[in-house]
């Protein structure tokens, strides 16, 4: 009997990578590198401004800790790094962070009830003004008991909640603990029910990150104490909390979270059962607001796609005040540009020179204005729109680099502020995850996670390495 070849299909479960995920790999790996060019620049421009020295010195810093190392790490770690549980929270660099050390079950409003009567303060939601506040305060060395705490990401968002209790009123020193709620229907490996996995760390400093150098907490490498700190005074409240200890949970480790400091635990994770703490209305009704905020902030426009439309308002911006420089003084443009011509010209030649440079600027202004029409439908949430700007960006990035690298005019911040580092900004800025994801977020299939660090797959995109 005949053996019948049956073809090879594609697995059911398996995305097709679409089109828009590869256009956006291809952008942010190209941001990467645009951002190590941009930064190299300042860094040599560092060397003939004298005593600008250590404005382009700080300048540097501030290009490779906020914009080179993050979006490197971005890159490499979506490549290395697992996207499944593993006992380890990661930062929006994708570096592995703190250790998952606590587990809960129970309501947040029990949950919420049951970290008061303990003693811990909600931390406030990440927004400009309690990021200027906890700025401030640590600067001045004031109290604010509602520190935001940095995102971290588990189950492919970040935190859902954050309680802390600050040291002698130094802000800079703290006890904090993040929960995640866990995905309906998901156990702990073994088996173990929670409805909440948690990160509890002491912030004994600021200082820089090992990895990307910026300004961040540096937490206690003994997290263990941390963890039966949070955990007896949870049990010595007395608001009925259980605790079950599951034994060698992980195996005992030394590592570094994401901004390089050492940790080390035992392996052992208590599970924190809220469920017989009792709450009042007034303690639902919290909760509740609590997730139309996180939901509010969750559709709100993210800082990244904001900070791309104000780039590109700069530089319409400079393309304006060009051409009113231009217009105003024409007369001594056009002789400026005839006595640079080599072949001299007749009345007609330079009657017809300037009818192409009036056009020429007739073209550059209407451009302008479809470039300021791109930037409303960026900030108003337009995919195309996005990458159309990006690409243009990346056009004009690449032109320069291919004139610098061929021994063109020297690249320079002193005389080029307003074009090459402009277009790197807007690529890096549009390219992120937030900026994407939220360009991306479906709008009549319900709502969907948006957070930067959610795989394009779960955005029903295809698969990403950025």
């Amino acid at each position: 009997m005949p053996q019948t070849t049956v073809p090879k299909t594609r697995s059911a479960t398996a995305r097709p990578r679409s089109v828009n995920a590869v256009v956006d790999n291809l952008f942010f790996v190209f941001g990467g590198v645009a951002a190590v060019w941009l930064a190299w620049i300042a860094l040599t421009e560092s060397f003939s401004w004298g005593w600008f020295l250590a404005l382009f010195f700080v300048l540097f810093w501030l290009l490779l800790a906020y914009l080179v190392l993050p979006r490197l790490h971005r890159i490499l770690t979506s490549v290395y790094v697992p996207d499944y549980f593993i006992g380890r929270a990661r930062t929006s660099d994708g570096l592995l962070g703190d250790p998952i050390n606590l587990a809960a079950v129970g309501t947040e409003a029990q949950l919420d009830e049951a970290m008061s009567k303990a003693g811990w303060t909600r931390a406030d939601e990440i927004t400009l003004r309690s990021s200027w506040r906890i700025i401030t305060s640590t600067l001045l060395r004031r109290s604010y008991d509602e520190a935001p705490v940095s995102p971290l990401y588990l189950f492919g968002h970040q935190q859902d909640i954050a309680y802390q209790q600050e040291v002698q009123g130094n802000p800079s020193k703290r006890h904090h603990v993040r929960f995640w709620r866990c995905p309906d229907g998901w156990f702990l490996p073994g088996g173990h029910q929670a409805d909440w996995m948690a990160a509890g760390t002491f912030d004994r400093a600021v200082g820089f990150s090992l990895f990307t150098l910026q300004i961040t907490h540096k937490i206690d490498a003994n997290t263990d104490i941390e963890r039966d700190h949070i955990v007896s005074t949870l049990t010595d409240a007395g608001v009925g909390v259980q605790v079950n200890v599951i034994k060698d949970f992980s195996t005992g480790y030394h590592a570094r979270n994401g901004g390089g400091d050492s940790i080390e635990t035992d392996g052992d994770l208590p599970v924190i059962d809220v469920r017989s703490v009792p709450v009042e209305a007034e303690a639902i009704a919290v909760a509740d607001q609590a997730d139309a905020r996180r939901a509010a902030l969750a559709e709100q426009r993210p800082i990244p796609t904001v900070l791309g439309f104000l780039l590109m308002i700069l530089r319409i911006g400079a393309g304006v005040v060009f051409i009113l420089l231009t217009v105003l003084d024409w007369r001594h443009f056009i002789a400026s540009l005839i006595a640079e011509s080599t072949v001299p010209l007749d009345a007609q030649s330079r009657q017809a020179v300037t009818v192409v440079l009036i056009i020429a600027l007739a073209v550059w202004g209407a451009g302008l204005l479809i470039y300021l029409g791109l930037a409303l439908l960026v900030l108003r949430g337009s995919n195309w729109a996005r990458i159309a700007s990006m690409a243009f960006s990346s056009f004009l990035i690449v032109l320069a680099a291919i004139d610098f690298f061929n021994g063109g005019p020297q690249v320079s911040l002193r005389n080029n502020v307003f074009g090459l580092p402009l277009d790197i900004l807007v690529v890096l800025a549009l390219s992120s995850q937030r900026a994407r994801l939220w360009a991306r977020r479906p709008r009549r299939r319900g709502a969907e996670s948006t957070d930067p660090v959610v795989s394009d797959r779960a955005a029903a995109d295809g698969t990403t390495v950025a």
